[in-house]
C-alpha cells in the first residue's frame, strides 16, 4: 500500500550527552492513509510536537526515516519539505505577517514555490480566488481584504492561516494545538473551518490537540502518544464511541500510569 506518511523508526534525542538529556522519540513507527484525518493527544513531553517537527524537518532526527507519498524526506532540510507540508501552529501571529494585508497574505501562500517574479502584485485572477476562498470561511472578511492582517482577532487570524495553509494542497496539513490559545467559542469556528477545508481538498491531516473531547469528535482517527511512542491508535465507529474516560484508562492500562495532565482532562 502507498502511504501518504510513513514514520519509521525515528529516534530524537535531545541535549545528547548532557545532564539534560531527553529521548523524545523513542523508535516512533507511524503508517497515515491518504485521506486520513488523525487526532493526537497525550501528556506533557510525551513527543507530539516533537513529531510533528520531525516531519517538518525542524531539525535532523537522530536514527529512523520519515517519507511523505512515497519521497524520503529524511534528509532533505525544512525549506525543501515545505512543499509539501501545510502547517497551522498555536500562536495565531505565527502563520500571518501583521503589517501586510489579506489578500498579500494569501498570494505568498499562493506563489509558495513558484519563481520569484520581478513585478509583484495581486493580480485580478488571483483576488477573485481569494475572495472566493475567504467567503467560504463565512467570517465576511471577503469584504475586507486590504486590511491588515494585525487589526484581525486571534480566530480570524487562525481561519486565513489554514486558509493559506491549504491553497496549494499539500500532501500533508499539520495542526499544532492551532486552537489551544483561542477562547471556546473561537477555538469551535476554527474546528469547524478546519473539519470543511480537511474534507473539500481531500486532505490528509495531522492534528495535535490538548482536548480530548475534539480528539474524539474531529477526523477519522485517534493515536494516543507516550514517552515518545505511539501508545494507542483506535479509528473508524470504534473512535466515534469513545468518551475521555476510555481514553483515561486506556491511557493508565497501557503506560502504567495515571494521565497527569489537568489541562486535557479538564477541557
Amino acid at each position: 500500500m502507498s502511504y501518504a506518511l510513513e514514520i519509521k523508526d525515528v529516534r530524537k534525542v535531545f541535549n545528547k550527552g548532557t545532564i539534560n538529556e531527553k529521548l523524545a522519540l523513542d523508535k516512533l513507527e507511524l503508517q497515515v492513509e491518504p485521506g486520513d484525518f488523525i487526532t493526537i493527544i497525550g501528556g506533557n513531553g510525551a513527543g507530539k510536537s516533537t513529531m510533528l517537527n520531525a516531519i517538518s524537518g525542524v531539525w535532523p532526527i537522530d536514527g529512523g526515516n520519515i517519507i511523505i507519498n512515497g519521497n524520503d524526506v529524511t534528509a532533505l532540510p525544512e525549506h525543501k519539505r515545505a512543499v509539501f507540508l501545510g502547517r497551522v501552529f498555536q500562536d495565531p501571529m505565527t502563520g500571518t505577517a501583521a503589517t501586510m494585508d489579506i489578500e498579500e497574505n494569501m498570494a505568498i501562500a499562493y506563489r509558495r514555490g513558484e519563481k520569484r517574479r520581478l513585478k509583484w502584485g495581486v493580480t485580478k485572477e488571483e483576488r477573485e480566488l481569494f475572495r472566493e476562498k475567504l467567503k467560504t470561511l463565512d467570517l465576511g472578511l471577503e469584504d475586507r481584504m486590504t486590511s491588515k492582517v494585525g487589526l484581525l482577532s486571534g480566530g480570524q487570524r487562525q481561519a486565513i492561516t489554514l486558509l493559506m495553509a491549504s491553497l496549494k494542497k499539500p500532501e500533508l496539513l499539520l495542526l499544532d494545538e492551532h486552537t489551544a490559545a483561542l477562547d471556546p467559542k473561537t477555538a469551535a469556528k476554527v474546528l469547524e473551518i478546519s473539519d470543511k477545508i480537511i474534507q473539500e481538498n481531500n486532505l490528509t491531516a495531522l492534528m495535535v490537540t490538548h482536548n480530548m473531547k475534539d480528539a474524539i469528535a474531529h477526523g477519522n482517527r485517534l493515536i494516543m502518544m507516550h514517552e515518545g511512542r505511539v501508545i494507542y491508535d483506535e479509528r473508524g465507529e470504534a473512535k466515534g464511541r469513545l468518551h475521555v474516560k476510555d481514553l483515561l484508562a486506556k491511557f493508565e492500562q497501557v503506560s502504567g500510569s495515571e494521565f497527569a495532565n489537568d489541562r486535557m482532562m479538564l477541557a
